[in-house]
Formats: C-alpha cells, structure tokens, sequence
C-alpha cells in the first residue's frame, strides 16, 4: 500500500524522509539502498523543491490578510482596500502670535504676511526651520502695531516644522500615468497641489485631499496621496468621469509640501524668524510670542496600528454613528497626538446624559495644554460637525488612571538556581512590571492575573509555585486643613466587607498630630480615621463605601498633611474579582510600582534544611 505523502510539511527533513519512504513502500524500490546513491541526490532536489513551494505559498497566503502580513506593502495594499489611507510622518507644530511694528506715518492700513513665512527654533540644540502653512492678514491698531489674524479672528496661528520642498510632473498621454514623491519624510497633510493649464501657465485649479470631500462628481477637483511599497508616496487622481477630475495631457502639477523631521521638532518653544516683512522697500522685523511649545510630531502609522485602526475606519464608512465610528476617525485624524482614544454614548455615561456622545484622548507624553485643546476643538468643529448625527453633541471627558497593587508571592528553591533571593524577587518586580507595560496603560486593556502568575511560575526552575494578591487604587488631592467631602469611583465592583480583613485602606497622613490611615470597619462599609500605629480609631465614620457601584465616598475629611512627598491621597480597595480587571470607559489601569511588591518563601524542607 503506498505510503502518502504530507507535502505540507515546511521542513526539509522531513519532507526528503515522507519521499524516501514512500519509494521504499513500492515494490521497485523496496530493497534499495539510498544511501550515497544518485536516487537520494534525486530525492534532494525534490524536497528542496517541495520546501521552497510550501514556505512561498504560506509567505503568499499569510501575506493575502491583514492578520498575518509582515510586509508592510502588503498591510499597506489591504489596508488601502478597505479605505483606509495609513498616516504619514507628521510634522511637529506650534501655537504663536505674530505681529509686525511700522513707524513709518505713511504706513498702510492692513499688512499681509504670505505663506511659508519661515521660523527657526532649537530642541537639544539642533536648529530647526518651521513655516506658516497660509496666508495672514493684519490691521494697523492705530499706533503701528499690526497683529496677524486667521480667517476666523483668531490670534492664534499655527507654524509646522519641516524643509518646504515642490514636485512637479508634466501630464502625458499615458494611461494610467504614476506620479511618485520620492520623499519617506514627507508630511501629506501639508501637500497643496496645482494644476497648470501648462508648465507657462500662471492659471490653475486647486485640487483638495479626498478626505476633505463629502461628495465627488465627474468635475470635482480632489487628489489623493498613498505610501507605495518603496516607501515614497504615490499622488493619484479621480477618473475624469466619476470620482473627480483627473488632469490632462498638457498640463502641469505642483505639489508643495514639508519634509519633516517628526518627533526631533517636539518640544520647541522659542521662535524667531529667518526673514522680516518687506512694506515699500523697507523690511520689518517680525516678532514670534510663542504660545505652545511644539508637539504633534509624529513617525509613519505602524504595522500593528494600521491591523488595528484599518477594520475599524472601514466600519466606520466615514460617519459618526456609533462609539466605535468616532475611535476610528478620531485615529485617523489625529493620532499623531494620541496613546488612544475611546468613546461611548451618553445613555452609558455615569450619571446617563442622553443626546450626547463622550470622547476621551489620552494624549502622548510632552503634548501641551495648548495643544490638547486645538486638538478637541478640531474634533468638534471638522469631525463632529460634518459627520455626527443632527442634535448629537460631543464632550471630553478626562482620562482617569486607575492604579494596581499586586502582591506576589511564590515558593523558591535556593538549590536549583544559583541566583539570590534579592535577584529573583528584583526580576519577578521587573517581569510585573514588564506585563503592565506591554498588556495595559491604554483603554479597553484587561488585566488577567493568570497570566502574570504564569509567567513568573516559568521564570525559574527554582520557582516552585506562586500565588498574586490584587488591589485597585485610586488617588485625590484634598485641600488640607478644611473639613470636605470627596467621592472615588472604580472601574470594577468592590470585595463585600469582609470579617477578618479590610477592603478599604488608604496611605498615612496627618491628624490631630498623628500618623493616621481611612480604613473601614471589619465587617461594616463604614469608614474610619484610625492612627496607624496602634488601631484607635480617632474618627468613628468618615464616610462609606458602596461595593456594587465601586463607589467610596468621604465626609468631613480635614487632613492637616500627608505623609511623604506625596500630594495625594490613596485609596486602595479589594475588588471582588481579583483574576480579571476590566475597565470601563475612561480607565486606563496601570501598575503602582511603589505598592507593588514579590516576596519569595524558602522552602526549605524541599532543600533539607530546617530553620
């Protein structure tokens, strides 16, 4: 009977021994010896052969979905087919005031400051160039001060870092002509693009991004721009019939844009121009009062987040709808700001507010306050104005941190190893830590508590078992001295009163001139100022906790100090499920590395050694 053969097998040895085997079970071949023989050179070839098909269809295969390409061309390809354009290098950008003083008794009565004014500016002592990216205008106040507006009347106008470059393509007669911008720097939401009548031509019509488009006819004048598998980026044009104009034979495109260095430009705050504003012969200075540091400078969407945002922007189909429909767009948009962002509708906010949809950003690190708020501001009056449902308005609400103490204890046998107990509880701290840094610190992140317990249990042989005590935190700052009231929610339903152990307990701080805890009542909701060092309880309630709502509230709380460099005070409590942390809406869980511990017990009757 002949033997099959599993030619889906990738390794070479065993695709060469599924061959041999198959020969030695036909009747030709059943006594011969492959040894050293030309057959098994034969059968070499022919399982190189078979290993190099299999491992290029499953490259090929693995390639063909978004879930498991590793080239970035290929999550590039299928991203783009599920109308998702991945974002560029971004250029770092900056809020200033501009202003010019004329003297001159002669001087006009409005200034215009062109576009690409340039500014220079130093982050770790590196020199970098930032351009208005409009036109300003200004109006003399009366003494010669002129200070730049935007359309809107704003002061506040916007410098991006960055080399202005332009690229320009003479239209042929070919079908389907590629027009490439061979810059992996460039920031595609500076481009502007002209179209000439021709290369003399001072005529020409504007084209607009097609993100900006929210309907496209045979005449409308919308180009796109997409990273190409070189990593340059291809310009691209409608049909000419029905998804936009396209130019044509003859004509000339100019595309300018800034070449950035993304996230070196973050941080800039001092900015002077490189050149000053001509007014008939005479050149003025123009003055720079910064107003934000710079931020929003930003490297190319990666790999992983493109898998992520890509299906969700396709869901979203460009409209806000759904909670999930503003995470997308608010990603696509301005992600160069964000560690993440989520949503969800007023019917399940805390207290419910109908009609209303709640967005919170969790901002990178170093993003100014100035920043944030164009951020927000944008996001109502771009995203939610055009694309969210009439009478449905959007709010932020803040992101809220809710720490985790864990404390991990495992048995240790000192005779399989040759490290010190010192060393493995410092490599289990580092091992929590490291879980926290790459599974939480962002929105919607679980904590499992098996899954840390089994990676310390697979540190070390000599780590025989473990076992993790879990708590939640969560931190206010009290105005000392002056009895108030405070309320802490957590993210999850809290531990019951419990008869033998405290559910809610809280850092040291000053009352009455002693070093005293909150803390409830054994077996009661009730909360208490006790001193820490003997038990008495100086404040028989202060308050109270709800478990089901994860609700702790304070009364008439008037600490004079805390203990410690800390401003905070920190409630920590036992949640009633310990294995698993989900987080809801706004919280981000995090480790207290502070409160956080391990602690190994010898066990010495394992190493027959008696205390």
């Amino acid at each position: 009977m002949a033997t099959t053969i599993e030619s889906t097998q990738l390794d070479f040895a065993k695709i060469k021994e599924s061959l041999r085997t198959h020969f030695v079970s036909t009747e030709e071949f059943a006594d011969y010896d492959f040894d050293a023989s030309a057959l098994d050179a034969v059968l070499d070839v022919l399982a190189y052969n078979t290993h190099y098909n299999g491992l290029i269809a499953n490259f090929s295969m693995n390639e063909s979905f978004l879930n498991t390409a590793q080239l970035r061309s290929s999550v590039l390809t299928i991203s783009e087919s599920l109308g998702y354009i991945p974002r560029s290098t971004n250029a770092a950008s900056a809020v200033v005031n501009l202003s010019v003083t004329i003297t001159d008794s002669a001087r006009p009565l409005t200034v215009t400051l062109p576009t690409n004014q340039r500014f220079n500016a130093s982050v770790d002592d590196i020199t970098y160039t930032f351009y208005t990216t409009e036109e300003y205008t200004a109006t003399d106040n009366g003494a010669g001060v002129y200070q730049f507006q935007t359309t809107a009347g704003s002061n506040d106008i916007s410098i991006r870092e960055g080399t202005l470059k332009t690229k320009s393509f003479l239209v042929s007669s070919v079908d389907n002509p590629v027009y490439i911008m061979p810059d992996e720097l460039m920031d595609t939401t500076t481009a502007t693009v002209r179209v000439y009548r021709n290369r003399n031509s001072s005529v020409f019509d504007s084209y607009l991004p097609y993100s900006q488009a929210f309907s496209v006819e045979a005449t409308s004048t919308f180009y796109g721009l997409r990273e190409s598998p070189n990593a340059h980026y291809e310009l691209y044009f409608g049909d000419g019939s029905i998804i936009g104009k396209k130019p044509t034979a003859g004509e000339f495109i100019v595309v300018t844009y800034l070449s950035t260095n993304s996230t070196a430009a973050n941080g800039a705050r001092t900015f002077t121009a490189q050149s000053g504003l001509t007014i008939d012969s005479t050149n003025y200075t123009v003055t720079a009062t910064n107003v934000s540091r710079s931020a929003g400078g930003a490297n190319k969407e990666s790999i992983q987040s493109i898998k992520h945002n890509a299906p969700i922007s396709f869901a979203a189909q460009n409209r806000l709808v759904t909670p999930e429909d503003y995470i997308a767009l608010v990603n696509s948009n301005y992600g160069n700001y964000l560690n993440g962002v989520t949503a969800w509708g007023g019917e399940d906010n805390i207290p419910p507010n109908f009609g209303k949809v709640y967005v919170s950003l969790n901002y990178k690190a170093g993003t100014t306050s100035e920043a944030q708020v164009s951020v927000e501001n944008n996001i109502v009056n771009d995203l939610s104005k055009n694309r969210s449902i009439m009478s449905v308005d959007t709010l932020f609400a803040a992101t809220e941190t809710c720490f985790i103490e864990t404390s991990t204890f495992f048995n240790f046998n000192p005779s399989k190893t040759s490290i010190t107990v010192g060393s493995i509880e410092g490599q289990v701290n580092n091992l929590v830590s490291d879980y926290f840094t790459t599974n939480l610190n962002e929105f919607s992140k679980i904590f499992r508590r098996s899954a840390v317990i089994a990676d310390v249990d697979e540190l070390s042989d000599a780590i025989l078992n473990s076992r993790m005590d879990v708590k939640v935190q969560k931190r206010f700052t009290p105005v000392l001295t002056r009895s108030d009231a405070y309320s802490v929610l957590f993210p999850v339903t809290l531990s019951a009163p419990l008869v033998d152990r405290y559910v809610i307990t809280s850092n040291t701080f000053q009352f009455e001139n002693t070093t005293c805890i909150i803390r409830n009542k054994l077996n009661s909701n009730i909360l208490q100022v006790v001193a820490q060092a003997n038990g008495l309880v100086l404040v028989t309630n202060v308050g109270s906790y709800d478990p089901d709502k994860g609700l702790v509230s304070i009364v008439g709380f008037a600490p004079a100090s805390i203990v410690g460099s800390s401003t905070d005070i920190k409630i920590s409590a036992v949640p009633a499920n310990q294995s698993t942390i989900r987080p809801l809406r706004n919280f981000i869980l995090t480790l207290d590395t502070v409160s956080s511990f391990s602690s190994a017990q010898i066990d010495y009757e394992r190493i027959g050694t008696t205390l």
